[in-house]
């Protein structure tokens, strides 16, 4: 059964900061859950058309990460991404070409949007995956999978705004 998840949070940090914040790859290991230990291993960047950034990373990038299935054991995963979407100061998305999922797709937009005369940035995450494994599958998503998404969104908006700072 396909999941789809919806986060947002609200910065109070122009978008052309946020973007490029999330835009480089290197920034990835550090909105993770620090029990999840991600570690960046590779990035093939493609820069984005007419983009000055060197750390910006347009369609066809990959990034290969790898992170702790369970937190606090020493079992890795891998997780190969690659950059299928790119519009500066707008939208990227990434979708997994080898991990955990079976279908993974997510579409990071960001939006200026002004809060109590505050100017600032409203990111949107939009997570369409599947598990796979059928039934199973399904089980694990509907007991689990979902919350661990959850919470590893929860601890992103967390950090982020310190992280901008």
């Amino acid at each position: 059964m396909p999941g789809h998840l919806t986060f947002q949070q609200w910065v109070p940090f122009p978008v052309e900061r946020v973007f490029e914040f999330f835009s480089n790859p290197e920034n990835l290991p550090r909105i993770m859950p620090p029990a999840s230990a991600t570690r960046l291993i590779s990035v093939n960047r493609v820069p984005p058309p007419g983009c000055a950034n060197d750390k910006a990373a347009g369609v066809g990038t990959t990034m290969v990460t790898s992170f702790r299935v369970v937190p606090f054991l020493p079992f890795r995963a891998q997780w190969i991404a690659r950059i299928t979407e790119f519009e500066w100061n707008h939208f990227f998305a990434d979708v997994q070409e080898k991990g955990p999922f079976k279908r993974w797709h997510h579409r990071h937009e960001l939006t200026p949007e002004t809060k109590d005369g505050v100017h600032g940035t409203c990111v949107t995450d939009v997570v369409d995956y599947d598990v796979g494994f059928g039934l199973v599958g399904d089980l694990a998503s509907t007991l689990l999978i979902r919350h661990q998404i959850a919470q590893t969104f929860a601890i992103r908006q967390q950090i982020l705004p310190r992280l901008l700072s």
